[in-house]
């Protein structure tokens, strides 16, 4: 199987998480996008700072990698005058998928509504531009239930609001991969979480973010159903090497 067009090649620290500048950053970022276009990856994931330079330098290259970029990250706590407003800026800056950390602490304390309005107005920003919109429900914050309940309801707004064009545009996520987990918990995709969501997502394709090491995890992810794989170690995974890093 050639899983590199399932793949979300993911570089996602800050400069405070990783220690490097910003400079290095960037690089670590145009490094990330050569090795998307040498190997025919479907896409790069990166913070919202670098959306502008990396675009140029892939359209530089002639290649259709896509660029996309997380919203809301990691809490997903943001305002929805906040998330909307980086995603305009992320649009304007050239990203072609834009991945929305969804308010699940609004979503546990009942307030259905709020989670409801940004869904509908983040997606719309998305499909108005033509861009995907990916929502991170970060399971691991959530029980087999509220996964389940989360899902099912992004799937019911998205069949409501949105055409069935739109749909194959507009993806449920497992996770931002930076959620603290106790006791050793995964805090990214688990084949039990990913299945959960695929069994309520309706006709919304679903990405697995986090958590798939080998070549093996991605094969049956896919097979599974997933749509995309989100990962910092894509390269690893495409030559069937075990992965080391953390997402």
């Amino acid at each position: 199987m050639n899983i590199a067009r399932y793949l979300d090649s993911t570089y996602l620290k800050t400069p405070a998480q990783s220690g490097l500048s910003e400079e290095e950053i960037l690089q670590k970022d145009i490094d990330l996008a050569q090795e998307a276009i040498d190997h025919a990856i479907f896409a790069v994931m990166i913070r919202p700072d670098y959306v502008s330079e990396i675009k140029k330098y892939i359209l530089k290259k002639k290649s259709d990698v896509q660029v996309g970029t997380v919203i809301g990250f990691h809490e997903g706590s943001y305002s929805i005058d906040e998330k909307y407003s980086e995603a305009a800026k992320a649009i304007a800056d050239g990203a072609d998928e834009l991945d929305f950390v969804i308010n699940y602490n609004a979503f546990l304390q009942g307030n259905l509504k709020l989670v409801e309005k940004e869904f509908i107005q983040c997606t719309q920003l998305c499909i108005t531009h033509h861009k995907t919109a990916k929502w991170i429900i970060e399971i691991a914050a959530l029980t087999d239930s509220q996964i389940a309940d989360l899902t099912r309801q992004i799937s019911l707004w998205a069949e409501t609001n949105f055409s069935e064009n739109d749909l194959s545009q507009i993806f449920v996520k497992s996770s931002t991969g930076f959620y603290e987990t106790k006791d050793g918990k995964s805090n990214g995709a688990t084949f039990e979480g990913i299945k959960i969501m695929l069994e309520n997502a309706g006709k919304l394709p679903v990405k697995a973010a986090g958590g798939v090491k080998t070549f093996e995890d991605a094969e049956k992810m896919i097979k599974l159903g997933v749509a995309r794989i989100g990962t910092s170690s894509a390269l690893d995974l495409i030559k069937h090497e075990s992965s080391s890093e953390g997402y």
